[in-house]
Parts: structure tokens; sequence; C-alpha cells
């Protein structure tokens, strides 16, 4: 798929979810603190979500943020993935996340983060079901871990990890690309 079938793939699966949960655009909006307006422009494919937004929305509906991937993609062999048989969600912000895994199914996925310069996960602190780590395969990465107000700054080649449910936000706060690698549970 290229970038705008992507997106309209992505706004499908939002739509589709939530008809499923059978909650309005008003519902979803008001708990994920968004705009109606802004959620039908999502779902229509006219705007990205943030990562926030997304998380909230896949939090709001009981789903892990992996179900936003689960459209399959033709694969040569089942335990490996190839470049061009990725999904690839584009978020607003300047962050693309690139779903590396081979199946959604195992007890962990990967995903690729490409980070714009001054790209961010926006002002609001995620909350993720999912244990998660990282590995800085280039440029830099500032996380804001829980309620401390101090980021830390990780560089290429530097890792880190942490538990379900912690409270984060990160960004590229550099003039580069930034790549991570994201592991979750």
């Amino acid at each position: 798929m290229n970038k705008q079938e992507e997106i309209a793939a992505l706004a499908i699966l939002i739509h589709d979810l939530r008809k499923h949960k059978k909650c309005t655009l008003k519902e979803l909006a008001d708990r994920i603190g968004r705009s109606v307006g802004f959620l039908s422009q999502v779902e229509r494919g006219l705007s990205r979500p943030t990562v926030a937004d997304l998380t909230a929305i896949s939090e709001t509906f009981g789903v892990p943020t992996t179900y936003f991937y689960s459209l399959p993609k033709p694969k040569e062999l089942p335990w490996v993935t190839r470049p061009d048989e990725r999904r690839t969600l584009y978020y607003a912000n300047g962050i693309t996340d690139i779903l590396v895994s081979p199946q959604m199914r195992a007890s962990f996925s990967m995903l690729e983060s490409h980070l714009e310069a001054g790209a961010s996960s926006g002002d609001r602190h995620l909350t993720d079901s999912s244990e998660q780590g990282g590995y800085v395969l280039e440029g830099e990465l500032t996380l804001w871990l829980g309620d401390d107000p101090e980021p830390t700054t990780l560089k290429a080649g530097d890792s880190f990890q942490f538990d379900s449910h912690t409270r984060c936000r990160y960004g590229n706060l550099t003039e580069q690309l930034t790549r991570v690698l994201w592991v979750y549970t």
C-alpha cells in the first residue's frame, strides 16, 4: 500500500471499531478530549491522529494499539516480514510507525518509529497497557516518564524499558531524523 492507502485503511479501522463498539463520534470525542470535527476528518482520512490520539482510542475501546496494524499484507513466509510487506501508520506531528513484526498474535510486537525533526507524541502523556522497550537506531529520542518533569535524552545505541501503564510522552528535539525500534508485549 502507498501512504494514502495506509491512511485510508487506518480511517476505516477507526470508524469500524467505533461503530462496532456502538459509540458516537461525540462520545468518543469527549472520551479522548478531541473535537467531533477532528474525529470525523480522521475517519474520512482527511486528518491524521497523533500517537496520543490513537493510544486514547485504543484504551477507550479496550484494544491494544497494535490493533490498528491488523490489516494483513501478503507475505512470502509467515515468520518473516520484508520491507514491502509491512503496515505503516502515518501520524500527525511527524511520526511514522512501521510494524516490523511478522505477526500480531505473538507475545510481543516490534515497531520502527521514524520521528522527523521536531516530531512528538503530543503534549499529553500516553498510557499503554503494554510493557514497552526500545532501542534508538539513529538520532536522539527524548522521553518524559511518569510525573518527572525532567526528560531523558537517549542517543543512537541507547535502549530503554518500562512497565505497562507507565505514563510517558516522547519526541525528537533535534533537527535530524530519529529512528527507534520499539518492542511491545
